[in-house]
């Protein structure tokens, strides 16, 4: 079904595979009649093309590249166009495309939403951007709609950046990164490794593309197969997919933690375009006649079968059938996962809905970026054709990723079909993706085509005594289950059939609803500023030295962003740093906040010209043991701050807030194994925090322990090498050794200065 090359590989002519060792090369010229290096076969993968035309340096294997359009949603615009205008921004340089998909909702929290999307329009028109009100299209939808572009680059600031199926390389990343993008800066990253993902066969009967995604990342999520590198899609089986399957797969590429996707692009691909009016937009896309590849994913699409990823990570995944053959052992092995990730906080269980043998289940979504395409839509419509979902608990809701899919599901009967079941369809919504919408009642379990089943993602609240799951699936095998209300079904026992329709694209919604500024910039317009919205606080350059308290330390295996800074109602709070700081941690340690609140008020000290040991006077023994081996160490040339330590920290969302949350409140660092996501590592050096290592079993410190690092600013200067440490502990000072690993140049100066605002102005 799925296999993992143990090495790099050649791909001739998009069809045969030769696997890189000692006979490679006797291969590879008895197929070509020539001899074929690998420095030339790496630049002939579409990657390297698309990166090569987007670099700025003259070094490609040092990237500084220059993307064609950004788009941003209401979760993240706010604070990306603060930090712009703190800078000095005066236009959008390039197009950038506002959605407000995430905080539509607006009866909770008072103006506090609204009031974000009317900052939205009104920066639009100062800086000349295009505005898309609340309702109309989630942010990937209308990006595939009327942004991507063959061989193109659009970074986004929401982590399901993605669009390779159209043939463009999208990178979902932090708000500091498109910050510099507004200002005419780079993204700058080492040119990343490449993967094919060689597809061949035709999915099967009842088959989506949410299980070819849910089999892909079940194989290599954990090994890290696909880690920060780009993933290029070829092979056979790649144009027996439609441009809406392909979509499906695509947008669940983040769930590996790649760096992009691409694929190569055909006439579906041609004709996407062409029904959406942009047919100069297509471009096609192949790999050379020999590309060179770090390694080879390859799936039999014929062999995959409906699956389910269970709580809590997409790479969780069975196939519904061994689930449903199995519910005892496997329902064991997730409760004990579980524990893992809810510790002793509540009561989890799952056997409980096992009733007659049957797992049951009490609700389904169809939803988002992964699963409100028109084609998902029509096909849970198909197969519930005539049936009910019942009167009991189980309810089913559908959200059209987009209002011009809604407009096609009513004209051709499909939104008739499904409401007619007892199915709800909502308008264009990303809230059951991240929590503020459809949350279930306690311990209920949800299935649903999303993208993400993290813990509390579907917005049960851990400190209040809630818990509820989410399990992902395609929206076939949810309408199969919904057809048996609510027993876990796999689309494959559906009999009926499945059947084609044609898309109609209706721009008029757009051409009647959406600001376009066509780039025109008008400066003359006052930016609408709500009560919530708030400027960042003042945030001081890195000190020669610093003390960091361990304000929290995490042991799970990997520590999502919703555990780092949850989702859900604390959205609202997006566009306010100290507000939404009060949530940081707040679902894995409580008390975070205040131990580092409590830390920070001696920084707060030494910028005031104050004392920081008469704000804190137990700081007083910690500086004598500093003292003992650093007696420079002292006023005016030492910070105070806190830290946290988790094993893989950053998997997950972009949200910057998962950084900036940390620094508005005090925090100097992270020490962590690794990190999970190039993203997350990127938000610390962009809101001026190290992201420094520990190697893996190296654990000297204990939560509220003192750790005191001498002569930082210099080693972050020469980053890369050890920077050494030290614990206060029993009066004494205990070494031990840390890492800063590879920066650019650019990179260091924004630690050093403090973040990315302070590197800007300065």
């Amino acid at each position: 079904m799925i296999h993992l090359s143990k090495g790099g590989a050649y791909l001739v002519n998009g069809t045969q595979i030769v696997e890189d060792g000692p006979k490679a090369a006797e291969e590879l010229k008895a197929l070509c009649g020539k001899e074929v290096s690998r420095s030339e076969a790496i630049q002939q993968t579409i990657s390297y093309g698309i990166l090569e035309s987007h670099n700025t340096s003259d070094n490609m294997e040092k990237l500084k590249i220059r993307f064609d359009k950004l788009t941003s949603h209401d979760i993240t615009f706010v604070g990306i166009i603060q930090t712009a205008r703190a800078s000095g921004l005066e236009r959008f340089p390039m197009p950038y495309v506002l959605t407000n998909c995430h905080n539509s909702l607006c009866a909770v929290g008072g103006t506090i939403n609204e009031d974000d999307h009317m900052f939205g329009l009104s920066c639009a028109k100062r800086y000349g951007g295009v505005y898309v009100p609340p309702h109309q299209a989630v942010i990937h939808q209308y990006a595939r709609e009327m942004l991507a572009g063959g061989g193109r680059m659009i970074l986004g600031s929401d982590s399901h950046t993605r669009y390779g199926a159209l043939g463009t390389m999208a990178m979902g990343e932090g708000g500091p990164e498109l910050v510099k993008q507004l200002l005419n800066q780079t993204y700058d990253i080492n040119r990343p490794e490449v993967v094919a993902v060689y597809l061949t066969g035709e999915p099967g009967h009842g088959v989506g593309p949410q299980d070819v995604a849910l089999s892909i990342i079940g194989a290599v999520f954990d090994c890290g197969y696909v880690n920060n590198k780009v993933m290029e899609f070829v092979g056979p089986g790649v144009h027996k997919l439609s441009a809406d399957f392909r979509i499906g797969v695509d947008v669940m590429t983040t769930e590996t933690t790649c760096l992009s996707s691409i694929w190569e692009t055909d006439d579906t691909i041609r004709e996407f375009y062409e029904i959406h009016g942009r047919k100069e937009e297509f471009a096609e896309l192949a790999p050379g006649s020999v590309a060179y590849y770090d390694g080879v994913v390859r799936v039999e699409l014929d062999q995959i079968k409906p699956m389910i990823a269970m709580p809590f990570h997409p790479s969780n995944t069975y196939t519904i059938d061994e689930l449903n053959g199995n519910l005892d052992d496997i329902l064991e092995d997730v409760e004990k996962r579980a524990r893992v990730s809810l510790g002793d906080t509540v009561a989890y269980s799952l056997k409980d809905k096992v009733r007659n043998g049957r797992f049951c289940v009490d609700q389904g979504i169809i939803a988002g970026c992964a699963g409100g395409g028109f084609e998902n839509i029509c096909a849970a419509a198909d197969i519930l054709r005539g049936a009910s979902i019942g009167d009991g608990g189980f309810t089913l809701s559908v959200y059209p990723a987009s209002m011009p899919i809604y407009m096609e599901l009513i004209k051709n009967g499909c939104a008739a079909s499904l409401l007619e079941t007892g199915a709800v369809i909502k308008t264009a919504f990303c809230g059951p993706c991240f929590g503020a919408g459809d949350t279930p009642a306690n311990n209920a379990f949800s299935i649903r085509h999303s993208t993400r089943n993290f813990p509390n993602r579907e917005g049960s609240k851990l400190q209040s005594g809630q818990i509820a799951s989410v399990a992902l699936m395609d929206a076939r095998s949810i309408a199969a289950t919904a057809a048996n209300r609510g027993v876990l079904t796999s689309a494959a026992e559906f009999d009926g059939e499945i059947r084609r329709y044609t898309y109609y694209f209706d721009s008029n919604i757009y051409k009647n609803r959406v600001f376009d500024s066509k780039g025109v910039a008008d400066p003359k317009t006052e930016i609408q500023m709500g009560p919530n919205i708030k400027d960042w606080p003042e945030m001081t350059a890195l000190p020669e030295n610093l003390l960091l308290r361990v304000a929290a330390k995490i042991l799970d295996p990997v520590t999502t962003t919703d555990e780092l800074i949850p989702s859900g109602e604390t959205s609202s709070y997006r566009s306010n740093p100290l507000g939404l700081a009060e949530f940081t941690l707040s679902r894995k340690a409580p008390e975070y906040v205040s131990r580092a609140k409590d830390i920070q008020r001696a920084q707060k000290a030494v910028m005031e010209g104050r004392c920081p040991l008469e704000e804190k006077p137990e700081l007083k023994e910690v500086m004598e043991a500093v003292h003992t081996r650093f007696p420079q160490a002292g006023k005016g040339n030492i910070g105070f701050g806190s830290t946290i330590f988790a094993v893989k920290p950053g998997d997950g969302s972009a949200r910057e807030q998962a950084a900036s949350c940390q620094k508005v409140l005090g925090g100097w660092a992270n020490i962590a194994n690794e990190y999970a996501t190039k993203r997350y590592r990127s938000n610390l050096i962009n809101w001026g925090m190290l992201p420094l290592l520990i190697e893996e079993g190296e654990l000297p410190f204990e939560e509220m322990d003192y750790i005191f690092l001498p002569d930082i600013r210099r080693a972050v200067e020469k980053a890369g090498g050890e920077v050494e440490a030290w614990v206060v502990k029993d009066g004494g000072l205990h070494g031990f050794r840390l890492r800063l690993g590879e920066m650019t140049e650019e990179e260091k100066q924004i630690i050093l200065k403090g973040c990315l605002i302070n590197y800007n102005r300065i």
